[in-house]
């Protein structure tokens, strides 16, 4: 007779677990069972975040994972558990500011996210179909082919940045929001426990939060996600149904037809904002013009998600030109991503080409496939810089100079045209 295997013990077998006659669906007080914690485990673990203030890295939670994930879900399914303190970390934007990042710790990075996949389930189908970030099936791409899309028959955009977006949110408006759509009150229970933990910050003095949810914990960007779609999604869809946006978290482009509207909504947002205790960055928040006709002057282009929009001539198949918009890299993305070619110092080191290859191609392999995706011809200036920096490998390791250099090259192409990965798109 064949044996029969149930998908919770393939589960459990692929984890080199033993069944007996454990109930991994047993819940307690709570709808929580162990097959949630192990799945937000495998999710979590997927990801290679670090740890936090308990100082517990992968390594730990490995050798002694049965006893400290059976822990955790025995808390969470009694109603007892509570979330430690996040551990502030400060990294570099592009613009030279600080953001700072509340870091959970491992078993809380996993609590959260059985409660964010239970979630996430009851809002995912309300959100808006403009919102593109941190949701399953969506992504920068889409977001950017929208706005593209948007921005050939809208002349005018509304650059929109929320100031200090995820460090301001009003935990009342946001437990709202949540409330409004979810009414387990068990989920309530652990989302307003996550808003009240507080900080360690770098000196190890402990602050509690009073506003916001912090970037790097695993619900955060969910509930910023609900949050905004009620202040900002709704709000455009019942009040101005008629001007298109694109949302990523708290990226937000608006498109209108004229100047007079650009200008309306914008005041209207601001208010908006204002309402529901968001502020509006004065500097970045812009009206940008990019194939209108006006007396005033206004900007030609914008920025989102690491490409620059802005009018470009383009040949169409009749043979006469057209004004469309196009993306390109930003001058701060591009500005980043030589500092890091130029990190690896490729004429220093004493290799042979495969090697250098090796080397390039995770990083070559990054790059493309983020900014190449849409089309490739705006990278023509990363494709000068990172010629310029083989060849002067070529001089240096071989006393190739240009020409030379170029020859050889185009040899090693011909015999392996996979040698570099930016060699798909253009080559010697």
């Amino acid at each position: 007779m064949e044996r029969r295997v149930w998908p919770v013990q393939v589960l459990l077998m692929n984890d080199n677990h033993v069944c007996g006659m454990i109930d991994y669906y047993e819940t307690k007080s709570l709808p929580i069972t162990r097959v949630m914690v192990l799945e937000a485990y495998r999710k979590v673990k997927s990801n290679k975040g670090s740890g936090g203030i308990d100082g517990m890295q992968w390594d730990d939670l490995e050798k002694d994972r049965q006893r400290l994930l059976y822990k955790l879900w025995n808390r969470l399914s009694s109603g007892s558990y509570f979330p430690p303190a996040v551990k502030e970390v400060e990294i570099t934007k592009k613009d030279g500011g600080i953001r700072k990042l509340g870091i959970p710790t491992l078993l809380d990075r996993i609590a959260q996210e059985v409660i964010k996949c239970h979630l996430e389930r009851i809002v995912e189908p309300q959100f808006h179909d403009s919102s593109y970030g941190y949701r399953p099936g969506r992504g920068c791409h889409d977001a950017v082919e929208k706005v593209l899309d948007n921005a050939n028959y809208h002349d005018w955009v509304i650059d929109l940045d929320i100031k200090q977006f995820f460090d301001t949110i009003d935990h009342a408006l946001l437990m709202k929001a949540v409330r409004h759509y979810c009414k387990d009150r068990w989920v309530l229970m652990y989302v307003t426990r996550w808003l009240k933990a507080g900080i360690l910050n770098q000196d190890g003095v402990y602050i509690d939060r009073v506003t916001g949810t912090p970037q790097g914990g695993v619900i955060s960007p969910l509930l910023a996600n609900i949050f905004l779609h009620v202040v900002f999604d709704k709000w455009m869809e019942n009040n101005h149904p008629e001007k298109p946006f694109v949302r990523y978290a708290d990226d937000i482009v608006v498109h209108c037809k004229t100047e007079q509207q650009a200008r309306f909504v914008t005041a209207k947002i601001r208010k908006r904002f204002a309402d529901c205790m968001l502020s509006v960055h004065r500097e970045k928040t812009r009206i940008v013009n990019l194939h209108g006709i006006t007396v005033v002057k206004y900007p030609r282009s914008f920025d989102f998600l690491g490409f620059t929009f802005k009018p470009n001539w383009t040949m169409t198949s009749k043979g006469y030109h057209q004004l469309w918009v196009a993306s390109f890299i930003s001058q701060k993305s591009l500005s980043k991503i030589l500092d890091r070619l130029r990190s690896f110092n490729l004429h220093k080191r004493r290799k042979s080409i495969e090697e250098i290859a090796r080397l390039l191609n995770p990083f070559l392999r990054g790059v493309c496939s983020y900014y190449c995706k849409i089309w490739y011809g705006h990278m023509y200036r990363f494709w000068i810089a990172l010629n310029q920096r083989l060849l002067k490998w070529l001089r240096w390791e071989k006393g190739l100079y240009m020409k030379a250099g170029i020859r050889y090259l185009q040899v090693k192409y011909k015999e392996n045209p996979k040698l570099f990965y930016h060699w798909k798109w253009v080559h010697p």
